[in-house]
């Protein structure tokens, strides 16, 4: 066995790379396991892909797969999904059919926002081996102990040891005396028993209410006490002040402060004032509820006056001018300047009491069960009366009512979850931390690709991740992060750039022929127009668009950058070697009928609007533009093309020798008729003129009148921010109208006569468009989109690229963000004007 070189030896090697954590060298050598995982860029990568990938040969590679398009609805109430928390996860098992699908037993599967490591979890299942890497400390952890093999009887040996350690040590702090009818009360305050006693319960958890200023007579008002409901479990939106009976909502008064040296950072802090309202705790085997008596008061004020004798995190919150971070929020987040401020006394002890047997045991998994429990045992966790205490998702929200739970009995649950999660893997993983903005991995060396990338301004990983990166000590390198953020001044242009980056990285170290798969979760369509771009940029061919219903647990395709509310699976594929060469070599003359042939065989052998012949000029045209070579088909010279070259069936176009497998499936599903078909596929989003008309298309096969029309687009069509004609006019305009019924056009000069009446009519439009830019200083703020695509289109072939540049900056910027196609126009115009 080659004997590995160590770590501390090979930092330096790996230091320049982009992700490198922010944290002392011994702090990440500690926290590492090499070759398997390090809290850094993993240098061992390329001696895994040594032991463990296959050479990519072109000559004998005989790969191939269509998009996978089955339903992937999983459930998230898995043991090994709820483990531990994280930002966002996707179910290992949905993961699974994917690797399945595109992959053979011994491929390297390649996952460069891996998260919580759930694409190395389904890797190894299926017997795969699995790269992963992420920017974020705490994610490449988490991920190392879900995909490291673990003995789990030693774990819990180790983990109930430090447990009984802290329990003997802190145990007191969750004392409270038990006050029943007819029972005797103590009045001897005892705070050294670590034990449950005669007379004393065992705290479940402290409820604790902001106060607040009476806006009328300046009394403190006690949220809780005031605003809550018992019984029923409501909040109410107005209460009443106690003292003068004034009626008022929350919003309307200040909150009551307090001053007090934070010895921690020797400084003088002032925050919201609090006070507990209610202890939930165990006596025998019954829970109780009490209010705080003199006992628990007088232990709160032992606690908060002594000097907790471990070390904890006292980090600035991650400090950016006046804020720390974009979910900063005022008044949420008063006097909360430093991470140890998200905690009380209390569990700051108890955890600095964790972190200090943890790292006396030697055994870095049981880190782990620390960060477990730090979101849940921190002031996230807000008490809601009316269902389960939890963490607000997404943000750093301290409510005005918290729930502090007993953190040893949540330290001791974490154990239990922890082996119950635990899978047999085979340790076939290499983890790093590192930015996909820069892998360390050779050309051409994984089989498949499965990412989860960041989305916008959804969620603002860093910030969310501090709390738990600051007890590891190491925190993620923020300068390459793949987020929209104000406080790092990055805006979409910076994501963008990010992003591409990114999916060069993974274009470069994907084998050709081969696929990737990309999650997506943002509602803004200027986002989905980033992601697309960024792709079709890299080089990938985007063949599968669809959303999950997580409802029905299905799909529905999508054509257009409008349908982005739910989760979207982009399913893309790296062209073959010898294609890219030749493409080239020749700049793409001749090669259009060879580009569809090549596309059409990663299409599925089912009903796809990747196959229809808006789509598929679409495509070509894209990957022409985006190369900046010459497009010499408009649209009828293609449809003819395709005619000649190509099989035509339900109004979706194959390659000859695809056509069986159509008729396979057609015949395994029952579809007789194009009523059938379109029954499939129809459920598309319509969202603009584009998605429209492949709507319209498929629908139309048949002759129909409008009375049967209509009620069928208005179901499926939410069209918004574009000036598309209504139905009746993209009927008149692009069908043929017989007998008061429309239907398809059916033959080679019916589409060449509507395909030149609408040609005509959108360059029209555009030239009225661009008149207009011309002649005035003013945003357009909305237009005919497709009419714009189309001009740009026509300019492009014309070398007009002044005219792009022109209309392109006297539209509003929305409407350039949210179409991919336009940008892409943009972008090779401004390279052709202005040289950049």
């Amino acid at each position: 066995m080659k004997k590995i070189k160590p770590l501390k030896d090979m930092l330096d090697s790996v230091r320049d790379i982009e992700g490198f954590p922010i944290g002392k060298d011994e702090d990440i050598l500690e926290l590492s396991d090499p070759p398997y995982y390090t809290a850094c860029p993993n240098p061992y990568i390329n001696d895994f892909i040594e032991k463990h990938g296959k050479s990519y040969v072109e000559k004998t590679d005989d790969y191939h797969r269509e998009p996978f398009v089955s339903d992937v609805s999983e459930g998230k109430n898995d043991p090994i999904y709820n483990a531990h928390s994280y930002h966002t996860k996707v179910p290992h098992k949905a993961i699974m059919k994917y690797i399945e699908h595109y992959t053979e037993e011994g491929d390297i599967v390649y996952d460069g926002f891996c998260g919580t490591g759930m694409t190395g979890v389904a890797a190894q299942l299926l017997n795969r081996k699995a790269i992963l890497s992420d920017l974020s400390p705490i994610a490449t952890f988490i991920a190392y102990n879900y995909n490291k093999h673990v003995d789990k009887v030693v774990f819990e040996k180790e983990a109930k040891s430090i447990l009984r350690e802290v329990e003997d040590d802190c145990g007191w702090m969750y004392e409270t005396i038990h006050t029943e009818k007819n029972e005797k009360i103590i009045t001897q305050y005892n705070f050294e028993g670590n034990k449950q006693t005669e007379g004393k319960g065992k705290i479940n958890y402290t409820i604790w209410s902001d106060v607040f200023i009476c806006t009328y007579c300046g009394e403190e008002i006690v949220f809780w006490a005031n605003a809550v409901d018992e019984e029923t479990g409501s909040v109410k939106k107005e209460f009443n002040c106690p003292s003068c009976k004034a009626s008022m909502q929350k919003t309307e008064c200040e909150r009551a402060t307090t001053t007090f040296i934070d010895s921690a950072i020797g400084k003088d802090i002032t925050q919201g004032k609090q006070v507990p309202v209610l202890i939930n705790y165990s006596y025998g085997t019954k829970r109780y509820n009490k209010t705080p008596d003199a006992f628990d008061l007088a232990l709160i004020k032992k606690i908060e006056n002594s000097n907790i004798p471990y070390w904890f995190p006292t980090d600035p919150m991650m400090k950016v001018g006046e804020k720390w971070g974009d979910t900063w929020r005022r008044g949420v987040h008063f006097g909360i300047t430093h991470v140890h401020h998200f905690f009380y006394k209390r569990t700051l002890w108890i955890m600095g009491s964790m972190h200090n047997k943890i790292c006396q045991s030697g055994n870095i998994k049981l880190f782990w069960l620390l960060t477990s429990i730090t979101e849940g045992s921190s002031k996230l966790n807000r008490e809601r009366p009316n269902g389960l205490p939890s963490k607000l998702s997404g943000t750093l929200y301290v409510s005005s009512m918290i729930r502090e739970i007993n953190t040893i009995s949540f330290f001791s649950r974490k154990i239990k979850k922890y082996i119950s999660s635990k899978i047999d893997t085979t340790n076939s993983i290499n983890i790093g931390t590192n930015s996909a903005t820069s892998i360390a991995l050779k050309d051409n060396s994984v089989d498949y690709i499965f990412t989860d990338p960041p989305f916008g301004d959804n969620l603002m990983y860093s910030e969310l991740s501090f709390l738990w990166e600051s007890w590891l000590k190491i925190v993620t390198n923020t300068t390459t992060e793949t987020v929209i953020n104000k406080s790092q001044n990055k805006g979409l242009l910076e994501y963008s750039e990010l992003m591409l980056r990114s999916f060069n990285e993974y274009y470069r170290i994907l084998k050709p022929n081969r696929w990737v798969t990309v999650e997506f979760h943002n509602s803004k369509s200027s986002v989905w127009t980033v992601i697309q771009d960024s792709m079709t940029k890299s080089g990938f061919i985007i063949a599968h668009v669809a959303v999950l219903d997580k409802k029905q647990g299905s799909f529905t395709q999508v054509t257009s950058s409008g349908s982005v509310k739910n989760d979207l699976v982009i399913s893309a594929y790296k062209p073959k070697q010898h294609f890219e060469q030749k493409f080239l070599e020749f700049a793409g003359a001749g090669l259009e009928k060879e580009f569809i042939e090549m596309h059409l065989s990663h299409l599925p052998a089912e009903p796809s609007i990747e196959r229809t012949e808006q789509m598929l000029y679409s495509k070509m045209l894209a990957f022409y533009v985006q190369r900046s070579y010459m497009v010499k088909y408009d649209a009828s010279t293609f449809y003819k093309m395709l005619r000649n070259n190509f099989a035509e069936e339900d109004v979706y176009w194959f390659n000859p020798d695809q056509i069986d497998n159509y008729h396979e499936y057609k015949k395994k599903m029952k579809l007789e008729g194009i009523d059938d078909i379109r029954k499939g596929i129809m459920s598309m989003f319509v969202s603009d003129e584009k998605s429209a008309l492949i709507w319209l298309h498929t629908f139309l096969n048949e002759s129909k009148d409008f009375k049967t029309i209509h009620p069928e687009f208005t179901k499926v069509a939410n069209i918004s921010g574009d000036q598309t004609p209504d139905l009746r006019v993209l009927l008149d305009n692009n069908f043929i109208l017989e007998n008061d019924k429309y239907r398809r056009p059916n033959t080679e000069l019916e589409t060449l006569n509507v395909t030149h009446k609408r040609e005509k009519e959108l360059l029209r439009e555009f030239e009225v468009l661009l008149l207009e830019a011309k002649g005035s200083k003013r945003r357009i703020k909305e237009c005919r989109k497709q009419a714009v695509i189309f001009g740009f289109e026509h300019c492009y072939k014309k070398e007009r690229f002044q005219d792009i540049l022109i209309l392109a900056r006297s539209l509003n910027s929305k409407i350039i963000e949210s179409d991919s196609e336009l940008n892409e126009f943009i972008e090779v115009a401004e390279l052709k004007v202005e040289g950049f």
